[in-house]
């Protein structure tokens, strides 16, 4: 049901007017602001106070536990793609870490692999499409699920139809229990990592001077650090550029990609119990 939604969307966007973008990569552009207003205003009136009461009321070691559960649930996934990529030895520790954490990390409520030095690897079919030569193809801010690709919008789609849990539950359970659990899943998966980018993301908007530009080249730069390429001079990319504001969002860097589906309220005050974690 995701993949169709975002086939779905894709297909709008592609078929719809291409004009007005300044940006020749982000042909969409007016289209893609106008679907930022639509999630900052869900998020205004339903994610981010769910996001805040889910903060206030689970404490963080359940929190946690939570996190490193649904991570490790995406490690098969991360392995497949690393096989894809010929990542061989990449592939060697994800299977390692995996193993660990679903034994002796109790199915991977707790990450025992990490402090013994396997850390986590990256892998996505995104990843993999750009590995085997796709363009990225134009940006895009889809409805909930935010800013991301064509190519990586199609990736995320092969990443959910093929993942274990929803191989496994789709060949146990019914159609409709399946759909639910995958739901279930994301939802919460997505409440955590909203909860846990309250501030990040307030400051991010509270900041710039164009709030969609800057958030598009946060994007851009955090994906092309995952895939490994380099700014115009061939150094690392080690700083956020704000298009038009006045200092780097650097703090953002490992979090913005996954939680800028939904932009924050900067003029809310935050939760009573915000540093917390």
């Amino acid at each position: 049901m995701i993949c169709l939604l975002r086939a779905a969307i894709l297909l709008g966007l592609l078929t719809g007017c291409a004009s007005g973008g300044a940006d020749p990569a982000d042909p969409f552009e007016p289209s893609n602001r106008a679907v930022l207003d639509f999630n900052t205003a869900l998020d205004e009136s339903v994610l981010r106070p769910a996001a805040e009461a889910y903060r206030d009321n689970v404490p963080a070691p359940m929190r946690t536990a939570l996190r490193n559960f649904l991570r490790n649930l995406n490690e098969p996934a991360v392995l497949a793609n690393n096989l894809l990529q010929g990542r061989v030895l990449d592939a060697g520790h994800t299977l390692m870490r995996f193993y660990i954490n679903s034994t002796a990390g109790g199915l991977g409520l707790f990450d025992v692999a990490t402090p013994s030095g396997i850390e986590r690897r990256s892998g996505d079919f995104g990843q993999t499409l750009h590995a085997w030569g796709v363009p990225d193809g134009p940006y895009l801010m889809l409805p909930l699920f935010g800013p991301t690709t064509v190519r990586d919008a199609v990736g995320d789609g092969v990443d959910a139809l093929a993942s274990p849990v929803g191989l496994v539950t789709g060949a146990t359970t019914s159609a409709a229990l399946s759909q639910m659990l995958g739901v279930g899943r994301g939802a919460l998966g997505g409440l955590d990592l909203r909860a846990e980018n309250i501030e990040t993301l307030d400051a991010l908007r509270s900041e710039s001077l164009d709030y969609y530009a800057r958030l598009r080249s946060v994007v851009r730069q955090r994906r092309d650090a995952e895939l490994g390429r380099s700014s115009a001079d061939g150094e690392g990319l080690t700083t956020l550029d704000d298009p038009g504001g006045a200092a780097p969002a650097a703090s953002a860097t490992m979090t913005i990609r996954a939680a800028a589906p939904l932009a924050p309220n900067a003029g809310r005050r935050p939760s009573r119990r915000g540093a917390r974690r």
